[in-house]
């Protein structure tokens, strides 16, 4: 009887150890929509708010499309964003993927491809600690993330960056 004590305690003891493995699987809150016509489903972190601007994260089965909002901006397709990377002079540079607009809307993609594309990654794996757009007069704007903003920002990339290879 006491052998068997032992025993159950040394797996409890084991499963209390493995917990904080399982839990972080779970702080992934994606929004997952379907689209009316081509039933493709879509992955979104929904718009999350910075200092000056929002963004959202929205994956596919074959993109993973990150959306700023700035206000009161203009761009269009030569407009540009560089993303500064915490304790490096490391930097990734994206050109406005998205439509002309003075909406202030940037968009960057990626395809959503296994293994994912190195930049896509590093923006996962490394803390982004700015982001600065060019508009369409090349006047720029800078966001400056605080230490929860970059955890949070990883945190998301990282979720929709797991949870899209899945949509493949």
């Amino acid at each position: 009887m006491p052998q068997q004590l032992f025993l159950s305690m040394k797996y409890c003891f084991v499963l209390l150890l493995l917990s904080p493995f399982f839990s972080s699987a779970q702080d992934c809150n994606l929004k997952t929509t379907k689209d009316a016509y081509t039933r493709e489903v879509k992955l979104s972190t929904g718009l999350v708010s910075l200092n000056n601007a929002q963004y959202s994260i929205q994956a596919t089965k074959s993109e993973i499309d990150f959306m700023f909002s700035v206000e009161g901006k203009c761009f269009d397709d030569a407009s540009t964003g560089s993303v500064f990377f915490e304790g490096t002079r490391l930097k990734s540079n994206f050109k406005n993927s998205g439509t002309t607009n003075c909406d202030g809307l940037f968009h960057f993609t990626f395809r959503n491809t296994n293994p994912s594309p190195s930049a896509l990654s590093n923006l996962g794996t490394k803390k982004i600690t700015s982001i600065r757009f060019k508009d369409n007069t090349n006047k720029e704007t800078g966001i400056i993330l605080t230490a929860e903003q970059q955890q949070t920002l990883s945190d998301l990339i990282n979720c929709i960056i797991n949870e899209a290879k899945k949509l493949q």
